[in-house]
């Protein structure tokens, strides 16, 4: 059975290195496929589970001149699982040690290079030198002197030669080769220029000993591997920033916790200690130590750790809580149900970590090039120097354009061109709450022609809510329309007691069933304080709703069918009915003694920013389809809210898989869906998008999953795939470009003009090229998100019929169909309500203006949350909308406010504030 394993690789130092390992393991006899990673030196193998397979790997990489050995997660004490945090971390400590390693040397090197450098040139520039360095007599001391100079320098920089003439021996060169191999012909041509000074000195030649001085090429050596190994210094300054995103995730994880023993006693323990079942206590302030459940209190949880959103959310008993969330108010005890390496947080690292350790297609162009470069520059560093003599140049000017071309070239910026950009996007998708699997799905979703959509739990919240309410006044007092509250008891007006008593009648029925719909109903009920009344003879009718005896009288909830069974007439609302189901809603009517009392509409509501996203999907030329099990009217009433390009309906799950392989003909397809009918669509198509809080088997067939639930991640999705595709390009051209130009000008073919570079030169642009590269990659850091605003869907204006019906039709809130019954039963018939009074509606409150305000001394999302409830428990505000980066706050109003009242209002919650507009 296939079998994975991570390797720790060390001595890889360029793109012509991984190449060389990847190849060597992939020809491992048992090894299925094999993918090297040079930022992370690790390796990615997928063999067939053979321990011998492994050993097997680790020799014919030691043979190749690398070091390979298996990566055993470490645990933590007794027995607890660490999770990816305690390897990733001894990464980081390894890749702090040897960016300490290289700073010793790089000051080292400075320290003996640079008197090395102003001895060697100083005579030429003019500037001063010892008495005992000048002359003819001193000449032996003036080169003697460099060579030791050199020598410090050779001796912390070995590792060049070390590693360079190895893989050199084995048949596989890299970019210390080249290295080594210059900095080798520098100092053997300068050590032959010492005994050819002795040898003139002693034969009384002293021009000849004065030549042989002019050509000692010590600063050469040492400036090259100087510059080296500053540029290499500040690479791997670069490159750990590569790795901030999920550095900073894992440091946000409590490294303790308040653990309650069984005597109530509590103690602070190390976070490794805890274990499932434990009862951890968690302070205002505090982390959340691990995943469990809230069982006593209450507080107020940061997320954005997590999920990216930043507006804290209220956590009380029963509510699941995420370990290296933040929780800002409030104190709660909570138990422990998923530790270490199951954690939320932990996943999080796993897939990013594997994410970056994966290959995108586009690193095969690299992978290719890289696999003969270094031959290759061997090669033309060879033919250069033969040309050179051949034309008669000498000796030294053969070399010196030998040594730039193989100091100059540079593998490395070919082997981090793709992996650092990976590694930047991935983690910044998941500082952002998108976890991207697989650097193949990145470059994927950067060529997406068009995304389709599941509905319900996608593009909608996925749950039924009340919309409309309409009563007939004829059967609870005569009365006009007026409001309910969307979240308080019901409003104090002439029609209190004909609404309520409707509402009580609903509720005290639908509250028997364990129907969605007439949950939604139990909810809408609950909000707005309405009693219920005992109910007696309960019966639930097959396909058609339910039957009771409420406070004595005969009642009737349900579709058409059940009131044309129970003799209810329905025609007088018929066409008000059918303007519902044109929306898209489903519609249930109440019927109290044979007599119409009223319709509930009901809808599964668009998320906030749906429509948003899509607009923005079209805005970036990707075609949106929704794909639905619904019928074709509920489908399109759908569409006519959030704007999606095109409809599928009626598909039920096992077609789903048909329509999106359908629409790969035209194209690349992204699926998004949260559902388990979803799966077999998110594995079909080119990228599978799940929506975070969908099912385990629907985000373990994606590709990319959004932590949020958020629609608006799926365009910011597609544009992370898009920035880092575009950095990606960017730093393969430069790599590319780079070593094009810059080798033949370093062999000299553009000498005729005047223009030549010396090995020094040659070696500062080659140090110069990886550490752009890297630095190009960064840029993605300051990579977010598009801003999107919550779109909700335009009402349709109030639809009243004529006068003759005596019916009149306001809604609470437009909203979006739910899969579910539509407003046609089974028979065809149009869902309709039959009662000759007038129906008494149920309104929204409109917003009428907006007031700006500044708001000094907000310091958190917790402040944020206290001026919000402030606004928001005025009168007349029926928003509040507070931003902690622009310190303003925005009420969204019914009424007109004064401005005094709103500042009061702010001012009372502990902040400054003044209106601006």
């Amino acid at each position: 059975m296939t079998q994975k394993q991570t390797f720790d690789v060390s001595g890889m130092t360029c793109a012509a290195c991984s190449a060389r390992v990847e190849k060597t393991t992939s020809g491992v006899a048992g090894v299925e496929h094999a993918v090297v990673n040079l930022l992370k030196n690790s390796m990615e193998v997928e063999y067939d589970g053979n321990p011998a397979t492994l050993a097997a790997i680790s020799a014919a990489v030691e043979k190749a001149g690398y070091g390979a050995t298996p990566r055993v997660e470490a645990t933590a004490a007794a027995g607890a699982p660490s999770g990816p945090a305690t390897a990733s971390a001894a990464r980081e400590n390894a890749a702090a040690k040897e960016a300490a390693h290289v700073r010793m040397r790089l000051i080292v090197s400075f320290v003996f290079t640079i008197p090395l450098f102003y001895l060697s040139m100083g005579h030429m520039s003019g500037w001063p030198l010892p008495e005992f360095f000048l002359g003819h007599e001193n000449m032996l001391t003036f080169a003697f002197t460099q060579f030791l100079l050199l020598l410090p320098v050779i001796f912390v920089n070995f590792k060049f030669f070390r590693v360079g003439f190895k893989t050199l021996f084995h048949g596989s060169p890299n970019m210390d080769s080249l290295i080594a191999l210059g900095s080798t012909a520098s100092t053997v041509y300068g050590i032959v220029a010492i005994y050819r000074i002795g040898w003139g000195m002693g034969h009384g030649d002293v021009d000849f000993a004065h030549m042989a001085a002019m050509d000692l090429y010590f600063e050469s050596a040492a400036m090259i591997l100087t510059l080296i190994t500053l540029g290499k210094y500040f690479e791997a300054r670069a490159k750990g920033k590569t790795t901030d995103a999920i550095a900073q995730l894992m440091d946000l994880s409590p490294k303790t916790a308040i653990r309650r023993n069984v005597d109530g006693a509590e103690k602070e323990v190390p976070i490794e200690q805890v274990r499932p079942g434990d009862i951890l206590i968690v302070r205002a302030g505090a982390g959340v130590p691990v995943d469990g459940v809230v069982i006593e209190g209450a507080g107020t949880v940061d997320e954005s750790v997590i999920t990216g959103e930043s507006v804290p959310v209220e956590k009380g008993v029963g509510a699941a809580v995420t370990g290296a969330t933040v929780n800002r108010t409030g104190w709660f005890a909570m138990r422990a149900e998923r530790v270490g390496a199951d954690t939320v947080l932990a996943g999080i690292v796993r897939m990013v970590d594997e994410a970056t350790s994966s290959k995108a297609p586009i690193e095969k162009l690299a992978d290719k090039i890289s696999g003969v470069f270094v031959p290759v520059v061997i090669a033309i560093a060879l033919i250069t120097f033969i040309i050179w003599m051949f034309v008669g140049a000498g000796v030294a000017t053969a070399l010196s354009h030998a040594i730039s071309v193989l100091v100059i070239s540079c593998p490395c910026a070919l082997g981090l061109a793709t992996p650092t950009a990976i590694m930047v996007g991935t983690g910044r998708g998941a500082a952002n709450g998108i976890l991207v699997k697989s650097a193949e799905a990145l470059q994927t979703a950067y060529g997406v022609k068009t995304v389709v959509l599941d509905k319900t739990g996608t593009i909608t919240k996925g749950a039924p809510e009340v919309c409309e309410v309409l009563v007939a006044g004829g059967l609870f007092g005569s009365c006009g329309t007026r409001f309910v509250s969307a979240t308080g008891a019901i409003d104090e007006l002439k029609c209190n007691d004909a609404i309520a008593a409707f509402l009580s009648l609903a509720y005290s029925l639908e509250k028997r069933s364990e129907h969605p719909l007439a949950q939604a109903i139990v909810a809408y009920a609950e909000a707005r304080g309405v009693a219920a009344q005992k109910v007696e003879a309960f019966e639930q009718v097959p396909g058609g709703g339910l039957r009771g005896a409420v406070a004595g009288r005969t009642c009737l909830a349900g579709n058409a069918r059940l009131m044309e069974d129970g003799g209810v007439d329905v025609a007088a609302a018929r066409e008000q009915a059918q303007c519902l189901a044109d929306e898209g809603k489903t519609v249930l009517y109440f019927a109290l003694d044979g007599e119409l009392a009223g319709i509930v509409a009901l809808a599964d509501e668009p998320k906030p920013r749906s429509a948003a996203a899509l607009a923005e999907l079209s805005r970036m030329g990707i075609r949106t389809v929704m794909l639905t099990g619904d019928n074709e009217r509920t489908a399109h009433a759908i569409q006519k809210r959030v704007g999606t390009d095109d409809v599928i309906a009626g598909v039920l799950p096992q077609g789903k898989e048909e329509v999106i392989r359908d629409l790969q003909k035209q194209g690349t397809v992204a699926m998004v869906g949260d559902g388990v009918n979803d799966a077999p669509a998110l594995a079909r198509a080119d990228v599978g998008i799940a929506i975070g809080a969908g099912t385990d088997i629907a985000i373990d067939s994606a590709d990319i999953v959004l932590m949020k639930s958020d629609l608006a991640d799926v365009p910011a999705a597609i544009s992370l795939s898009r920035a880092t595709m575009r950095n990606i390009k960017q730093n393969l051209f430069w790599a590319l470009i780079y070593n094009v130009i810059c080798i033949p000008v370093a062999a000299g073919v553009l000498s005729f003009a005047g223009v030549t570079l010396n090995p020094m030169i040659a070696a500062a642009a080659m140090s110069c090229s990886s550490v752009c590269v890297v630095s190009n990659a960064l840029r993605l850091r300051g990579w977010k998100p598009v801003v999107l605003g919550e779109v909700a869907s335009a009402l349709e204006p109030d639809t009243a019929p004529d006068a003759a019906s005596g019916v009149a039709l306001a809604s609470e809130a437009g909203v979006p169909a739910m899969d579910g019954p539509s407003a046609e039963d089974g028979d065809g018939s149009s869902v309709s309500a039959g009662h000759s009074e007038e129906l008494q509606t149920v309104k929204p409150k409109e917003i009428t203006m907006e007031k700006k305000l500044s708001v000094e001394g907000m310091m958190c999302q917790h402040c944020v949350a206290h001026v919000k409830k402030a606004l928001e428990g005025i009168e007349g505000v029926e928003e509040a909308v507070v931003d902690l980066d622009s310190n303003s706050a925005t009420a969204k109003l019914s009424a007109d406010v004064a401005d005094q009242v709103l500042v009061d209002a702010i001012v009372d919650a502990g902040y400054e504030a003044k209106v601006v507009e």
